[in-house]
């Protein structure tokens, strides 16, 4: 989450107000998360500090599924809590250990949530498949069959970006109907193949007052690493795809170092020059960023690569507990209008469905009124979860 500092004053005020008037409620505690999440610094961030829970990083672990041992972590905050939850990263090779993955977990543990931090083995690898979600449904029933994790024999769901999605196909699967509290979907998907089509051609479903930006470039890079196959001979495959995978790790790497990303950047740019063609092409395509090139060679493709049983809107069941869905307005990879549309279907389902979209968590510039209803409708959409 990112906010302009233009905002944090009016932050400040509201986050302690709320705290003071709701000490001891679910609002107190969404607040404190919510500025230890939005990184604000200052006063008001070492405020919430200091009233986060301590917590315990235990040593990854493995988890049993369906398709081979999985790692996760735990982080456990001192003392008794009420609720764990399964926390899913989306599309990233650093699994468990994406830094983004490890704050979020701290953050949710220092508010009295234990969770597990388990990445999908396809998506570290750049597939978006129904496997995930199994994956996901065994993870859970594996949770839930453990006392000091689930008490009352549920635990929560909270999935990003594609692991949205695949959370609530997961959440909606016979066995876990009566194990699940809650699933949050943050920046997920509805419907795959409209997400694919999106990011190679900017089209994207439309839902009202809600605008179409247009695709970020990682979007193709991943569906071309996962066509090569296809849309290149059989022995371009893996040098294409391991040019698409240091690119890509690159892209990963500005958030943590943005030396070393600029130096494999330049790797994956020298690789062009060992490819034949149409790799060379291709993979030159990627390092320029040129998704209006390399959309129209991948839209022939798309209906291969969406796994139908990766989709909530194509799956058989819908979740019988809470749903909550969490996006940007401004969303470059999964649409916005993906959480809108999704929680109109999950409705007419039956599904309890909460869905949030914020200006909090975009790069849209923010006036001071505006702000401050934002911060308040984020904190009240925590607390909802928090309280389950």
């Amino acid at each position: 989450m990112q906010l302009r500092r233009s905002v944090v004053v009016v932050l400040a005020l509201l986050v302690i107000g709320v705290v003071f008037v709701y000490l001891a409620a679910p609002y107190g505690r969404a607040a404190l998360l919510f500025v230890r999440v939005a990184d604000v610094g200052g006063r008001v961030e070492a405020f919430a500090d200091a009233r986060a829970r301590r917590i315990s990083v235990q040593p990854p672990h493995v988890v049993p599924t369906r398709h081979g041992e999985v790692q996760a972590q735990f982080y456990r905050p001192d003392g008794s809590f009420r609720r764990s939850v399964l926390l899913v990263p989306g599309v990233h090779s650093m699994g468990i250990a994406e830094p983004r993955l490890t704050a979020l977990a701290r953050d949710l543990a220092g508010s009295g949530v234990a969770v597990m931090a388990m990445a999908l083995p396809d998506l570290m690898g750049y597939q978006i498949t129904g496997r995930s979600a199994d994956v996901i449904e065994d993870a859970v029933a594996w949770m839930a069959t453990h006392d000091d994790l689930a008490r009352d024999g549920r635990v929560g769901i909270i999935g990003v970006s594609f692991a949205g999605g695949l959370s609530i196909v997961a959440a909606g699967r016979p066995a876990l109907r009566d194990k699940v509290a809650f699933v949050v979907s943050f920046g997920g998907h509805g419907d795959l193949e409209r997400v694919l089509q999106y990011l190679a051609t900017g089209e994207a479903v439309k839902a009202p007052g809600i605008d179409t930006h247009p695709p970020h470039d990682y979007g193709v890079a991943v569906i071309l690493y996962a066509a090569a196959d296809r849309v290149v001979p059989a022995d371009q495959v893996a040098p294409l795809r391991e040019g698409i995978r240091t690119f890509l790790y690159a892209s990963q790497l500005t958030l943590v170092d943005l030396a070393q990303a600029n130096a494999t950047f330049a790797e994956a740019r020298e690789m062009v020059n060992a490819l034949p063609e149409p790799s060379a092409t291709y993979l030159r395509y990627v390092n320029e960023r040129n998704v209006k090139a390399l959309g129209p060679i991948l839209v022939p493709h798309l209906g291969l690569e969406a796994d139908p049983a990766a989709s909530p809107e194509r799956a058989p069941s819908v979740p019988s507990a809470p749903v909550f869905l969490l996006h940007g307005d401004g969303d470059t990879v999964i649409p916005t209008a993906e959480s809108a549309v999704l929680g109109d279907y999950l409705r007419s389902k039956g599904v309890d469905v909460h869905v949030l979209i914020s200006q909090i968590i975009t790069h849209a510039e923010l006036d001071r009124s505006a702000a401050a209803m934002e911060v308040w409708r984020l904190i009240a959409f925590w607390t909802d979860v928090l309280r389950r």
